[in-house]
């Protein structure tokens, strides 16, 4: 990506139906498209990009809901509008400090949403590399845990050293899993 751009794009990504909620705050050049933002969301989750995803957001000049996404085959089995390549959807395009909302969904089997919002528009840095990770809460959800219901089973099992699937829990989660730690330095894009 050529280093024109000027300013850039606070957003806030935000985990639907978790409490404590898991969340981080990254900022990423005006001139992305959703492609970079989905690459971008996925390091900041810690995923590993095996599921189909897609962006719903308002179009700021028609007010109608648009699906932003990749064209792939096993698609068309999930839907039936139209996608528009998100290879070429700009962020700047969508985003307005007016219509700031756009929904991501990844894994239409787990099913996780992530709320994504622009909180603000800034100047670009000297000497920052975009994107950045600047601040979050909480481990990602691990891919193919079985969504919110299996996230929250995880959750309990890793509580109780006694439960009968705890060690195959913490051997499938590979490294010492702990839910409630992040550090932003640790993502890299």
């Amino acid at each position: 990506m050529e280093d024109t751009f000027k300013k850039i794009y606070q957003l806030k990504l935000s985990m639907k139906g978790i409490v404590p909620q898991i969340w981080r705050r990254i900022q990423v050049p005006e001139n992305y498209t959703f492609l970079d933002l989905h690459n971008a969301i996925q390091a900041a989750m810690n995923w590993d990009d095996y599921h189909l995803h897609e962006f719903e957001m308002k179009n700021p000049n028609t007010g109608k809901l648009v699906k932003i996404g990749t064209e792939n085959e096993g698609y068309d089995d999930f839907s039936d509008e139209s996608l528009v390549p998100e290879e070429k959807a700009k962020l700047s395009k969508l985003f307005t400090l007016e219509n700031k909302d756009a929904l991501y969904t990844y894994d239409f089997g787990d099913d996780w949403q992530v709320k994504v919002r622009l909180e603000k528009i800034l100047p670009r840095k000297e000497g920052v590399e975009y994107p950045i990770c600047i601040a979050g809460k909480r481990a990602a959800v691990p891919e193919d845990i079985g969504g919110i219901w299996g996230y929250e089973n995880m959750l309990e099992i890793l509580k109780d050293p006694e439960h009968e699937e705890y060690e195959e829990t913490v051997e499938w989660l590979e490294e010492d899993f702990d839910p409630e730690y992040f550090d932003p330095k640790d993502v890299s894009f």
